[in-house]
């Protein structure tokens, strides 16, 4: 800056304080938006890893290491390597090993020694559901006494020192066991020895886990509850306990004895809380290492060569992965249209400022002012404002949203800053190269637009329409098409418009002054005809906010209905209630309809294991009253059909050979059996012969992928096993009240569509959609106050010297509104119109699943859909801010008089 760049730099910004305060509150809070999105991301991002790995089992997520003794090793040896100190000794090593960004969880992670096999024992107490003895699983795992509260009785000690030779040991069991295995303090159990005798184990306390949820717990979880198994191939009721003995640390060596294949073993669980979304490549890298890469090999070498690592953490980081894969490029979309639009409102604002001050510029100029010197008495200026409030606004952002990283949130801020900064000096050094004592007007009808402009926007609309068209295309895999999409269709709507609007506003001018009488009329059309038009910035900020508002309201409205959609092919209408046990009593249905919210109830008797006689395969057949059904799929929109096809005739058997019934299948089912007439075996050994009429992909009553649907009136003593709901307001706590005791299940719409918003990372996401929609509104109305603040002057100017020609404060205020009205409709009907054809361009290669459903559903895509409100809203807002703001300055220009604008006007 040079030395005399900021001399009276407090007198000017009293000067222009207005300006200043402006300026301060724009950068402030663009640059709080700028520096809270990655900090936004970050969190929603942290909080669904987190929720993913909480949500899988810890025996899923803990890495577990373990050893089995060497064979070659001596008796003396083996005993040894199972002792406390080796074994923490081999517990340091592997937490030295694993790496960053896979911190260990020190209190939840575990080691020790276990069993491997789980071993008969032997108590007079212990249930044997199938006459089958208890199975125990041996653990002597380290650090028990800090993870558990004592029940009864004390903790296991060991007496002396144990061996391979020791006959009784102590041990505790958990609370979960002691009550559901019917074991007390002082019971004592008999393992059986690999040398013959058997090893006794007296119980000496019962438990309670601190944390039994916890990856100690949880990673073997029948040392924590025991749990009822089967052999394999035996039959479903000879079933077994299977629990954990709780050893005392130190009694590890007399494991060797038993013949339950022993091993040591060290489960490190991951420290959820340190864990960061940014770091999942490396987490995933580090994971690796230590399950099969160099971590492991390294293990081998100091620990142990037959040591091995296994888990299953990789897999849900994996599917994590994933879902942040499908959601990233609609996150970047949010980013890059709202930060473009503040990027070129910013601009304006610079732009605005810029021509407030021409004439003191120009007269700068004239008198032997500088480039640079300029330069420098603008940056100094708006340094002064707009530091102070970059540092506020990141500062609120930091404070707003802690827990997530700083550097991305400071250089956010800091790029915003540094825009507010340099746009203003950037924009007078490019209107004042040349020295000059005053502007020459500018004038539609005489501008003409350069070659080299011709071929800079041709050249932009092949490459905005090449992007759009490799988009449709790639899909949402293409991260940066995505991103720019509602940008580039902006561009090239604005550029359109720019060109092209000139044409029907010259249009209008000409037919108003040939047609019409009066004054303000034909005025208003001629100046708006010879004005400056269009800028391509100003037209672009409003044209891509109006885009970007329509295309992230689509991105809603198609995240909601794919889940309404998913709900209603999961339920098959608003609610469900059945029964896959029998049937529902005779007075449910008449009951439910009277409850509170049902609009309608429908009948259905669903049979799943139907088998048509030349196929083995069993398919679901459903029988429905007709009348009913088909009023179901109609409201539901699922395989609709006309009632009288499905409906039986009046004479012959129903469901004879003679008159099979009509049919509805699915397309598969079709297809294999044709049209012609099928006999369907029944369980209760009846059949019947049906003939496939109708063919639907979807039907309410199943929601699998094969189905037949028939008449129920022709299927023998059908009684009914779901009932189909519809209403707006189903209660779920007022059916489950009347389906209780009756052993059916209920089913809402509504909770199974909550049930599609599973990660936090999900529904930040549509947080951030919803706050780039109000954003890019807000910016659109700025863009449009900056642009009407910008021709404020010249209007008010006109409005003075029309007032001395003898035109009244009405007749100024209507050729002000009329004035702003053409423009501010072709800019909200461009708008409109960009919106609604970026979404149709681009709707092809965006598939909104990944967002809209956290679980498998029968759905299949889920793509844009255009929202209305998000179309009509903002442009409605557009067209009343630009006609509002021409009204009120000619109602305050009436009050105030003409006097000053007409001395401005002079020469």
């Amino acid at each position: 800056m040079p030395p005399r760049a900021g001399a009276g730099l407090r007198t000017r910004l009293r000067a222009f304080a207005g300006t200043s305060v402006a300026l301060a509150l724009l950068v402030a809070v663009t640059a709080a938006l700028a520096a809270a999105y990655p900090r936004a991301v970050d969190r929603y991002g942290d909080a669904g890893l987190r929720q993913a790995i909480e949500q899988a089992r810890p025996d899923r997520t803990t890495v577990q290491v373990q050893a089995a003794p060497p064979w070659t090793a001596t008796v003396r040896e083996r005993q040894a390597l199972f002792r406390g100190d080796r074994l923490a000794e081999a517990w340091a090593e592997v937490l030295a090993t694993a790496e960053a960004p896979l911190t260990p969880d020190r209190d939840q992670s575990s080691y020790g020694v276990r069993t491997t096999v789980p071993l008969a024992v032997s108590a007079p107490r212990i249930p044997r559901p199938a006459g089958l003895p208890a199975q125990m699983v041996l653990a002597a795992q380290q650090d028990l006494a800090s993870h558990t509260r004592i029940g009864a009785g004390r903790l296991p000690r060991a007496t002396g020192e144990v061996t391979a030779t020791t006959e009784r040991v102590e041990a505790a069991v958990t609370a979960d066991t002691a009550r559901k295995l019917r074991i007390r303090v002082g019971s004592v159990l008999h393992v059986p020895d690999a040398r013959g005798g058997p090893l006794a184990v007296r119980i000496t306390g019962i438990v309670e886990p601190r944390t039994p949820e916890g990856a100690y717990w949880s990673t073997l979880p029948v040392l924590r509850t025991p749990t009822l198994s089967r052999l394999p191939g035996s039959r479903p009721t000879d079933v077994y306990w299977v629990g954990g003995l709780l050893l005392a640390p130190e009694a590890g060596p007399v494991l060797l004895r038993t013949p339950g294949r022993p091993e040591r073993y060290w489960n490190v669980a991951p420290d959820v809380g340190s864990l960061r979304a940014h770091d999942l490549d490396r987490l995933t890298s580090a994971v690796a290492a230590l399950e099969s890469g160099p971590g492991v090999q390294r293990l081998r070498a100091s620990v142990d060569e037959e040591l091995e690592a296994r888990t299953k953490l990789d897999e849900t980081l994996a599917d994590h992965a994933g879902l942040r894969s499908g959601i990233e490029p609609l996150l970047l979309l949010a980013a890059v249209g709202t930060g473009s639009l503040a990027v070129i409102v910013l601009v304006m604002a610079g732009g605005v400022a810029a021509d407030r001050r021409r004439a003191e510029l120009t007269l700068l100029r004239a008198r032997g002012a500088s480039l640079t010197g300029l330069a420098g008495r603008l940056l100094a200026e708006t340094t002064a404002v707009a530091v102070p409030a970059g540092a506020l606004g990141l500062t609120a952002a930091l404070l707003l949203l802690p827990d997530a990283r700083t550097a991305p949130a400071v250089a956010a801020a800091l790029a915003v800053t540094l825009v507010a900064c340099l746009v203003l000096p950037l924009r007078a050094v490019a209107a004042h190269r040349t020295v000059r004592l005053h502007d020459g007007g500018e004038d539609l009808g005489g501008a003409r637009t350069s070659r080299r402009r011709t071929v800079a926007e041709v050249t932009v609309l092949v490459i905005a329409g090449g992007a759009i068209a490799a988009l449709r295309r790639q899909g949402s895999g293409s991260t940066a098409l995505v991103a720019a999409a509602p940008l580039l269709t902006g561009v090239v709507a604005a550029l359109l418009l720019a060109r092209l609007h000139p044409l029907p506003l010259r249009a209008l001018s000409r037919a108003a002054t040939r047609r019409l009488r009066g004054l303000v009329i034909p005025l208003s059309l001629a100046q708006v005809a010879r004005s400056p038009g269009f800028a391509v910035l100003p037209l672009l900020a409003l044209l891509g906010a109006l885009t970007a508002a329509a295309f992230g309201g689509s991105v809603l409205a198609g995240v909601t209905a794919a889940r309404d959609r998913a709900a209603l092919l999961d339920v098959g209408a608003d609610g469900r209630v059945e029964t896959t046990t029998g049937t529902l009593p005779r007075d449910l249905p008449d009951r439910v309809r009277r409850l509170p919210g049902v609009r309608d109830a429908t009948e259905v008797s669903v049979v799943n294991d139907a088998k048509p006689e030349q196929s083995t395969q069993p398919v679901p057949l459903a029988g429905v009253d007709p009348d009913a059904y088909a009023r179901l799929s109609h409201r539901t929109a699922l395989g609709p059909f006309d009632a009288a096809d499905l409906r039986q005739g009046a004479a012959g058997t129903a469901g004879g050979a003679a008159r099979p019934l009509p049919a509805l299948a699915s397309p598969r089912v079709a297809e294999e059996y044709g049209t012609g007439p099928s006999t369907v075996l029944l369980p209760d050994g009846t059949s019947v012969t049906v003939r496939i009429v109708l063919v639907r992909a979807r039907t309410p009553a199943v929601t699998g992928d094969d189905f037949l649907v028939v008449d129920r009136s022709g299927l023998p003593a059908a009684r009914a096993t779901t009932l189909l709901l519809t209403g707006d307001t189903l209660n779920g706590r007022a059916l489950r009240s009347a389906a209780d005791g009756t052993g059916a299940t209920v089913r809402l719409r509504a909770e199974e569509r909550a049930r599609f918003v599973d990660s936090p990372l999900q529904s930040g996401t549509e947080r951030l959609f919803g706050v780039a929609v109000a954003a890019g509104a807000g910016y659109a109305v700025l863009a449009l106050l900056l642009t009407v603040l910008r021709t404020a002057p010249e209007r008010t100017a006109l409005l003075a010297r029309l007032r001395t020609m003898g035109m009244n404060r009405s007749q100024g205020r209507r050729l002000l509104i009329l004035m702003a009205l053409p423009q501010a409709l072709l800019a909200a009907a461009g708008g409109v119109l960009t919106g609604w054809a970026c979404i149709r361009l681009l709707s092809p290669g965006i598939d909104l699943a990944t967002i809209a459903l956290a679980s498998p559903s029968a759905l299949e895509g889920a793509a844009l859909r255009t929202d209305p409100l998000s179309l009509a809203v903002p442009a409605l807002a557009v067209l009343l801010l630009a006609v509002g703001v021409p009204a009120g300055q000619a109602w305050w220009a009436g009050r105030r008089g003409s006097v000053r604008e007409l001395r401005l006007g002079d020469g």
